[in-house]
């Protein structure tokens, strides 16, 4: 790869302030980061290096995306097919989700990157990395037919709102990928709600609504095997669909300690104990359905191994990792049973425990700041 970096130094160049495209330095800036690894290096102080930088764990993070992703492109074409009870060979239906996809994403990269350079430019700084990972997790929660221009809205509101205006990237306290389903779910709900939007140009005779939507309805004689459940050949969003798919990535992210596992099993916990307390409790069809098979309906497996781990808007300690699972899972049920507006909660209930990330954390180091004085005291 010599060559490529010979090239990308004499281009250096023609950017640098003073030059004629300084005006364009961050968007040479964010490439030459993503193709090659930056050659600044620290000269004084004492520092810790390792290879593992924040441009690595992106990359983890998205080899963790592919397993769901491409289980999510096959499982499009799947589903439009399945409506038109045509039968296609197994790269047809991957390669109409593909279509499918591939300009969503473009939309995301575009507008989304677009905004990250102008600040970026602005403010002197670097493109951070961390946009490349939004960038893949939009197209994945939300529906294959939604329009092109709510996704470009959505993106720029999230990273204008949800980063930019708080600093940029490790200011943000809200996971910029779920507050652009949060604005479509706010700004346009009915792309992103009802039945008809989570199967790509299907038959107007077909019913192809989402388990959650089926559940909400009483309609629980309707809902999916807990094999495909499992799998993931329902009706869904992208990549939130295959559990197995989701499991993958969870185990990579875990075996590399690039994702908080505590945090996972925790929000795990707390969504399935609250929904068993609704099947002692509840009276409704919705609230009999069985607590595991709430835990495979929905993006809450999605959310819990994607969003909620995320470190920026997370907790830090660890006890706080555990708490914030806890409570992300038992709001996603909660939500889910009485909000019959809203079927799914995992997406409120992470951004909510976001927003109380902070204060999480403040009351652990509180606590243990008043378990250390005691300790002095009974000394």
């Amino acid at each position: 790869m010599s060559w490529l970096e010979n090239a990308s130094n004499k281009m250096n160049q023609w950017f640098e302030k003073g030059k004629p495209f300084h005006a364009f330095q961050a968007l040479f800036d964010a490439i030459d980061t993503f193709l090659l690894t930056p050659n600044t290096i620290t000269h004084e102080g004492s520092h810790i290096r390792d290879a593992v930088d924040m441009k690595r764990v992106m990359m983890t993070v998205i080899v963790a995306l592919m397993p769901p992703l491409l289980f999510g492109l096959w499982n499009v074409g799947y589903q439009h097919y399945l409506s038109l009870g045509a039968t296609v060979s197994f790269w047809q239906q991957f390669w109409y989700g593909f279509v499918k996809w591939l300009p969503l994403v473009l939309t995301v990269y575009i507008s989304g990157l677009a905004v990250e350079i102008i600040f970026a430019q602005k403010r002197g700084h670097q493109v951070a990395e961390g946009f490349f990972v939004t960038g893949m997790l939009i197209p994945m929660i939300m529906p294959p037919d939604i329009p092109l221009w709510i996704v470009a809205v959505a993106t720029i509101f999230a990273v204008i709102f949800g980063k930019e205006v708080f600093g940029g990237n490790g200011y943000n306290f809200l996971n910029p990928a779920l507050l652009a389903r949060v604005f479509v779910f706010f700004a346009y709900p009915s792309v992103i709600s009802g039945d008809k939007v989570w199967i790509a140009e299907k038959a107007d005779a077909y019913s192809g609504a989402t388990p959650l939507a089926n559940a909400s309805a009483g309609l629980t004689d309707q809902l999916p095997s807990l094999f495909d459940l499992f799998a993931g050949t329902i009706p869904g969003c992208i990549g939130e669909t295959s559990k197995i798919a989701i499991l993958l990535g969870a185990a990579l992210l875990i075996f590399t300690g690039t994702a908080s596992w505590r945090i996972m099993l925790s929000m795990t916990v707390g969504a399935f104990v609250t929904a068993l307390l609704f099947n002692i409790f509840g009276h409704s069809a919705y609230m009999q359905v069985p607590a595991h098979e709430q835990l495979l309906m929905g993006g809450l497996l999605f959310a819990t191994v994607y969003m909620a781990t995320d470190p920026v808007t997370a907790p830090h300690t660890r006890k706080g990792h555990v708490i914030f699972g806890l409570l992300a899972g038992g709001l996603t049920i909660l939500i889910r049973q009485i909000n019959p507006g809203y079927v799914e909660g995992a997406m409120l209930a992470v951004i909510l425990m976001n927003i109380f990330a902070p204060l999480i954390d403040w009351c652990v180091i509180q606590q243990n700041i008043r378990k250390r004085q005691k300790r002095i005291s009974a000394r």
